[in-house]
Parts: structure tokens; C-alpha cells; sequence
């Protein structure tokens, strides 16, 4: 693709300011002069108001759209479940592993006596991790919880308590594909880009969200409000915005931003992946640094803010984000920019050497295992690390199936995207050379008056956003929801921009304004068609589909935990105790939020049930934590899902340096253990163990032993 960049040529600025200055007739206008010079307006008041007109019906589209998404979700939770007509323990089973943990602390609020009493309660909890009092706060992102609890103090009157928070959770779902819609309608200048992003969402619901079958995930608070956040960034850097319109940016940006915050504990690393992406863009004189400014001094604001909800949590401190953002800023004072990679290396040194020391003197160390993790991940050296080995053995943070490919390009959204993306990558790195070999002293704005690009600063954000994100959805499968939207929202107004298809039919010698128009418009109404036609069948087979929730080994066993004295502290796998705490209310050795080394370190403690470990040791641990009762599941201890060498069993023995269980070879320094498996060993009921166990509560799922406190 060749791409021509025209200067502007003629007159000087005396020339310009002339041409600006309003004509003054020296005469007085006939009657048929007033006639033609009224047919203008009357054109132009017609054209306002056709406008005018679209943006409202494009309005009310979008807006229909999002309260058909959020119903349509409803509705497969509900026929998937039957959530109506099943009990209240089965309701809250359904809450799996870390959702039951956050739906705890709603629950929680609302049987507080008090709503002052109930935030005393999350601020010194002594239930989640026993023998410990923890700041909930501080620790978890649950604030959203606690707002909707105090919120539903004044609807309660009109929907029971678990539908409240389900049907707020689908109605961000609305909120969520508006700021698709409008994203999409931003960049190419269409609302019908924005009804192609939506029908792409929804026929990709697989790929897109998985909200329905995970309801509290922290992601599904928090993705809204970033998508939200990125309609706002698209639409400040527009050009020539009026100064009113740029605070009301700058403040819904802000605000989006801090709730995104709010609601996700890895929301530090999704926005150093946005700053990266600004600063890369920056670099390349392709967005102006004003608002680039502006946008990094917003999410620091924001993380600050949330550091002071949560209690100024460290962790938040000692992010990359507030690092890499001071020192991006302090670098634009120190260097001149368009020494790109002396600006490069002096940011990223500034970044790490400040981090590093922030780290140092809070003496952080709980994000270690996602370093750890991608150390290990990328090649950087094998680890025997138990936590790292635990993210690296689960497919949600393995690299992306081919088969998610598969299922995008059979939407149709694919091979737009990807041909999109290409054609926008040339076009970037085309303007990027002419702006980078231009004068060094020439202004942004400048600039694109002396260059009229066809590269837009929203599209080349999105851009290098859905690069950035694509990358890391990629390498982790579990963040695969914050690509997969993006490619609905950037393959949609490609389609439909009139610059895109004006450089595709330029390049092709066939440019003519008249069909580009007809392309822009034609090619999006010809793939909702064939969207309605394949995926229609499909969508009423899915909403006519009916469902009910069966778990009552689960069921039988949480109403057994009822029984048991309310201050018993059970102790088992992360992801059961969840909905241990959630059922019961009793207290927790561990839980599944892992963002804390102490909490790591239990949890692999109380894990030595499925290690080689003897009877003593394990009831030494177990007691050291308060332990009354241990759960042992089938499922983990007899564990056939993961390959050797990935099964949790095998992780501890690795830790531990025992050989693995089964066929296969071991590290030549691995050694057998003098102990057989505890998980195993305890059902033959030897006394040995029953010294130290008694048998509690069966079935076919789960094995409960009771501790003995002393020693016979």
C-alpha cells in the first residue's frame, strides 16, 4: 500500500487569517441574490436536523439492544439454573469458588443488625481466615457488594435478595454494550457500526462474557466500566472539542476509571497495559500530549483513590502503574520526546527503579507469584514454586484455544478484524515515519494541519489497544473477555469507516466518494442479515432450553456443616470453602482470594492433606490454624482432569521434594517419601490416624474428619 502525504502549500499566515475573516459586501444584495444565499441554509439546517434525527433513532437502538442483552443473560441463567424454583442452599451453591467468597460479604451486610455495624464487621472480620483478623476492605474488592446492600435496603420490598444483585450484575451487561455501541459509532462516524459490535457480542456470547454462569466474578463489576472508560478516552481525542465538552470527558473518564478500580483487583495491570499503549502511541506523535497527559494523571488519581477506600493497601502503592506513570511524566520535563529511545530508556529505568524501591521500603511482596508466574510462563526458567505452578497448570491461564479463533471467524468478526487491523496497522506505521522524520519542533496540531493522515487519534488508540490486548488474551486465556469485546467494537467500525474503505479503494485506483458510501453501509446491513439468518435458530433453541441445578453431594454436605457448632473452623480446597463460608457461615482456614503471600503460604499448608505427609504433621498443621473439621474431596485426592505433573497432588510433591505418583520420570533429585499419601491413607481407618482423626461426615463426594484436640 502506498500512501501519499500532501503538505499544504501557498500563501503564508497573513494569507490564511485573511481567508478566515468574514466577507463584507460592498453593496447591497438584489432579491435573487438573498434567494440563493438563503437555498445554503435552508441545506444546512435540513442536514442538522437529518443529524439530529439519526443520533436519536441510533439512540434508542443502542439503548433497545442493551436491555435486550441483559434480558437475554437473565434468561439463560435462569433456564440454566431454574434459580425460581430451587432452595436457597442451592442457590447459593451455584455461586462457584470465588463468587460465593464476594456474595458472602452481600449476604453478610444484609443480616447485620445495622449498616454501621455491618461495615464493622467487614473492617475487623475474624471469620474469613481463622486465628486473624482482616481488613475485607483492604484486602478484597467488595465495595460493590456493599453498596448494593445498602441500596437494596430500599428496594427490598419488591425482589428477594439474590435476584437483586443478579439482575444489577445483567443490568451492567446494558451498560457494558452501550459503551461497545457508542465506541464503535465514535470511531466511524455511524450508529449502524455500533448495531454490528452488538450483534457481534451477543452471537459471541461464549467468547465475549461468561457472566451468566459467573455472576459475581470481579470481572463482570469491573468490564463495563472499563469499556466505559474506553468510550471516553475515544471521544477526548477528538479533534477540536469545546472546552465544556472536555471537562464533562475528563470527568466521566475519571469517574469510569476509579470504578473499574473499585470493583477488580487486577485493574493496576489492565491500565499499565493502556498506559503502555498511550506511551507507545505518544512516542509515535500519533495522539496529542496534552490529553496523553491528562489520561495518565487520571489513573493515578483514580488508583490513589481507591489506595485510600482500601485503606491505603500497598499493593496499590507499589504498582507498575503509579511507577511507570510518574516516570513517563517526570520524563516529558527531564527529556526532550522526539529523542524517542533515550525517552524510551529513561522511562522504563525511572519505572522499575522506582518501583523497586517502593517495594523495598513498604517491604511488598504480595504480587511476587504473578511475577514468579510469568517468569515461568515465558521461558525465563523452570520453577518449583507451588503458587506459580498453581496458575501455570490451569487452562485458564494457559494460552488461548485455536478453537476461540474457530468460533470468531464462524460470526463473520475475524477476518474483518484481522484485516482491519492490518490495514490501520500500515496506515499507523506510515504516519508514524512521516510525523517521526518531520521537524522536532512542530506541535501535534500542527502537525496534522500540515499532514492531513488518514489515521484518526481515537483509531489509533483503539489501535494499539486491541494489539496490547490481543497479545495478553493470547498468552492468558482468562483475559480473553477484555480482547474478544474490543474485536466486535474495532472490526465493526472498520466496516463501516468512510476513511478505511477510502484508502482500500484508493490503493486499488477505484476511489469514488459515492462508493465508499455504498460500501460503508452495504457490507454492515449484508452481515446483520447473515447473522439474523445463522444464529436466530440457535438463539431460541437456547432461551427454550431448560435446566435445573443438581449438586446434592454439595447440598447434603453444606446442611451437615450447619449442624456443626457456629464458631468450628473447617479447613479444605480453596474454591469448597468459598462456599463453606458463603452456606454456613463458619469460619475459614483459607479462600480462594490469593492475592495475599501469608494466605498463600496457608493455603499450602492446609493442601499437605493431599501431600505425603504423616498423620502427626498434618494434625499439627491443621491445629496450628484452629482446625475443627477437614473436607477431603474425591475429586482432588483421585484428580484425573490434569495431566502428571500439573494434578494438585503432584504440585505438592514437587514442593516438597517427593517423586510423583504414576508413570513417568522425576527430577534426579526428587526423592520417595517415607510416608504414603495422606488423602489415601486416612480412609483405611488405621490407628495410626484415628489417633489423630475421627471420621465426621461421608458420601459419595466428600470425606469429613473431626481433630482430635489432645493427643491420646
Amino acid at each position: 500500500m502506498v500512501l501519499t502525504f500532501k503538505a499544504l502549500h501557498g500563501p503564508g499566515p497573513m494569507y490564511l487569517r485573511d481567508r478566515l475573516t468574514p466577507y463584507k459586501p460592498q453593496r447591497s444584495l438584489r432579491s435573487e441574490d438573498q434567494d440563493l444565499l438563503e437555498v445554503p441554509s435552508f441545506k444546512t439546517l435540513r442536514r442538522k436536523l437529518w443529524k439530529k434525527l439519526s443520533s436519536l433513532v441510533g439512540g434508542i437502538i443502542g439503548i433497545s439492544l442493551a436491555i435486550l442483552t441483559s434480558v437475554y443473560v437473565a434468561t439463560l441463567h435462569e433456564n440454566d439454573l431454574w434459580v425460581s424454583n430451587i432452595k436457597e442452599v442451592e442457590r447459593e451453591i451455584s455461586f462457584r469458588t470465588e463468587c460465593g467468597l464476594y456474595y458472602s460479604y452481600y449476604k453478610q451486610m444484609l443480616q447485620a443488625p445495622s449498616i454501621q455495624l455491618g461495615i464493622h464487621g467487614l473492617i475487623s472480620d475474624n471469620k474469613t481466615e481463622s486465628m486473624r483478623t482482616i481488613n475485607i476492605l483492604e484486602r478484597m474488592n467488595v465495595y460493590q457488594e456493599v453498596f448494593l446492600s445498602i441500596l437494596y435496603t430500599v428496594f427490598q420490598n419488591f425482589l428477594e435478595p439474590v435476584y437483586f444483585y443478579i439482575y444489577t450484575v445483567f443490568g451492567l451487561q446494558s451498560v457494558y454494550v452501550i459503551a461497545l455501541y457508542v465506541t464503535s459509532w465514535l470511531l466511524s462516524g455511524t450508529w449502524l457500526s455500533g448495531v454490528l459490535a452488538a450483534f457481534w457480542y451477543i452471537t459471541n456470547r461464549i467468547d465475549t462474557t461468561r457472566v451468566e454462569f459467573t455472576i459475581p466474578l470481579r470481572e463482570n463489576w469491573a468490564l463495563p466500566f472499563f469499556a466505559v472508560q474506553t468510550a471516553a478516552i475515544t471521544f477526548l481525542l477528538r479533534t477540536h472539542l469545546r472546552p465544556t465538552h472536555e471537562k464533562l470527558t475528563l470527568t466521566a473518564l475519571f469517574i469510569s476509571t476509579s470504578l473499574f478500580s473499585l470493583a477488580w483487583q487486577f485493574n493496576q495491570f489492565m491500565l499499565l497495559i493502556q498506559a503502555l499503549v498511550l506511551f507507545t502511541l505518544d512516542c509515535l506523535d500519533l495522539l496529542p500530549s496534552k490529553k496523553v497527559t491528562w489520561i495518565y494523571v487520571i489513573q493515578v488519581a483514580s488508583l490513589l483513590l481507591v489506595c485510600v477506600l482500601q485503606f491505603f493497601n500497598s499493593m496499590i502503592v507499589g504498582s507498575l502503574l503509579i511507577s511507570f506513570n510518574m516516570s513517563a511524566l517526570l520524563a516529558r520535563k527531564l527529556q526532550v520526546l522526539h529523542r524517542i529511545l533515550v525517552h524510551i530508556l529513561l522511562v522504563l529505568s525511572l519505572t522499575f527503579l522506582g518501583n523497586n524501591f517502593i517495594k523495598k521500603v513498604l517491604n511488598l511482596e504480595s504480587d511476587e507469584h504473578i511475577f514468579k508466574f510469568l517468569k515461568a510462563k515465558f521461558g525465563f526458567g523452570a520453577t518449583r514454586d507451588f503458587d506459580a505452578n498453581l496458575y501455570l497448570c490451569e487452562e485458564a491461564f494457559g494460552l488461548l484455544p485455536f478453537n476461540t479463533f474457530m468460533r470468531l471467524s464462524d460470526s463473520l468478526v475475524f477476518y474483518p478484524y484481522i484485516f482491519v487491523v492490518v490495514v490501520m496497522t500500515i496506515t499507523a506505521a506510515a504516519v508514524a515515519f512521516q510525523n517521526l522524520s518531520g521537524s522536532a519542533n512542530v506541535r501535534y496540531a500542527e502537525r496534522q494541519q500540515k499532514w492531513p493522515t488518514q489515521l484518526k487519534p481515537g483509531v489509533a488508540y483503539n489501535l494499539g489497544h486491541t494489539i496490547l490486548f490481543g497479545l495478553l488474551a493470547l498468552s492468558t486465556m482468562r483475559m480473553k473477555y477484555l480482547w474478544t469485546s474490543h474485536i466486535c467494537v474495532f472490526a465493526a467500525s472498520g466496516l463501516c469507516s468512510s476513511d478505511m474503505w477510502g484508502l482500500v479503494l484508493r490503493f486499488l485506483h477505484l476511489y469514488t466518494p459515492q462508493r465508499v458510501s455504498v460500501i460503508r453501509y452495504l457490507t454492515p446491513i449484508l452481515i446483520l442479515l447473515y447473522l439474523c439468518y445463522k444464529f436466530w435458530p440457535g438463539v431460541m433453541a437456547e432461551l427454550s432450553e431448560l435446566r435445573e441445578f443438581y449438586d446434592p453431594d454439595t447440598v447434603e454436605l453444606m446442611n451437615w456443616i450447619n449442624s456443626t457448632p457456629k464458631k468450628a473452623v473447617i479447613a479444605g480446597s480453596m474454591q469448597l470453602l468459598a462456599g463453606v463460608k458463603l452456606c454456613t457461615g463458619r469460619v475459614l482456614t483459607n479462600h480462594p482470594h490469593y492475592e495475599d503471600k501469608s494466605l498463600r503460604e496457608r493455603t499450602k499448608q492446609v493442601y499437605q492433606v493431599y501431600a505425603k505427609r504423616s498423620p502427626e504433621d498434618v494434625h499439627r498443621i491443621l491445629r496450628s490454624f484452629g482446625t475443627d473439621f477437614v473436607i477431603l474431596e474425591d475429586s482432588i485426592c483421585y484428580e484425573r482432569r490434569h495431566n502428571r505433573g500439573c494434578r494438585l497432588r503432584d504440585l505438592l510433591d514437587i514442593a516438597n521434594g517427593h517423586t510423583m505418583d504414576g508413570p513417568g520420570e522425576n527430577d534426579p533429585d526428587l526423592k520417595p517419601s517415607p510416608y504414603p499419601r495422606f488423602c489415601e491413607e486416612i480412609k483405611r481407618n488405621l490407628p495410626s490416624y484415628t489417633k489423630y482423626f475421627t471420621k465426621a461426615f461421608q458420601n459419595k463426594t466428600f470425606h469429613v474428619y473431626k481433630l482430635v484436640r489432645h493427643k491420646k
